[in-house]
């Protein structure tokens, strides 16, 4: 099974890009991000026709998520536990086959020390909260998404540049961090340690000012986490760097693994 996640910054906007994309690469399952739209406003014929269930939770021009999946969709969650005043669109869960997924979108914080930044926190210790829950069913999970934390300085195109900064302050790393260890795998890192050379400028965000893209000033802040059951599955991991070339694309490159059948 290859699982995609893309924070694909507006569906609507890149739906070209999206399905190009889409027939060239053929995930079984897509995990999207910041999808920008009402459920109602979704482009569902345009992906169905390329023969891919939708599942979507939606909210008008901001947030927005979505999985899409070649199998049945089924067991649909449209809700993060732990804060039922929340109503922003960040998270989707569903079980497709024997594997369940689930797209988040962590919000982006804004700047250290404001409420956002703490709403970030607070969303961080949620979705904490809910993995353990999930871990205790010992089943097959994909967390991806855009988590908006680069884990490490390898992980940063200019890691002095960015020294206590959103995105990689201690407080979200530690936050991301404490995913990790509740014994979840970050799929990259498994197949592209740290200590390999060659591994430590792969990113999957580059701004679009400044020429980010082309000097590769990027940062590495979408995972894709896996339960110790999908981990023992894992065959291989890529970012299709490509994607962010295009003509209009999305700041984000799509990322996936590669599970064998269990």
């Amino acid at each position: 099974m290859k699982i995609a996640s893309w924070n694909i910054n507006s569906i609507r906007a890149r739906l070209e890009n999206f399905t190009t994309w889409l027939r060239e690469t053929s995930p079984d399952v897509v995990l999207l991000q910041e999808t920008k739209c009402l459920e109602e406003q979704f482009p569902r014929e345009s992906i169905e026709d390329l023969g891919y269930n939708v599942a979507v939770k939606g909210q008008k021009s901001y947030n927005g998520v979505a999985i899409l999946s070649k199998s049945p969709i089924e067991d649909v969650t449209t809700e993060l536990p732990g804060d039922e005043s929340d109503l922003e669109a960040r998270y989707i869960e569903a079980v497709v086959g024997s594997t369940r997924v689930a797209s988040v979108y962590v919000p982006n914080g804004q700047d250290l020390g404001t409420e956002k930044f703490f709403y970030k926190l607070r969303f961080f210790e949620r979705l904490y909260q809910h993995l353990k829950t999930l871990l205790k069913y010992e089943e097959s999970f994909v967390i991806g998404g855009d988590y908006n934390v680069a884990p490490t300085n390898a992980d940063v195109y200019d890691a002095d540049k960015f020294q206590n900064r959103l995105l990689v302050s201690p407080e979200e790393r530690a936050a991301l961090r404490s995913l990790v260890n509740l014994g979840i795998t970050d799929a990259f890192r498994a197949i592209h340690p740290e200590d390999q050379s060659d591994n430590t400028k792969l990113f999957t965000w580059w701004d679009y000012r400044q020429g980010s893209f082309d000097k590769n000033n990027g940062l590495r802040i979408d995972h894709l986490l896996l339960s110790p059951q999908a981990s023992d599955l894992l065959e291989e991991v890529g970012i299709d760097r490509e994607a962010r070339a295009q003509e209009k694309p999305s700041d984000h490159a799509p990322i996936w693994c590669q599970l064998r059948d269990a």
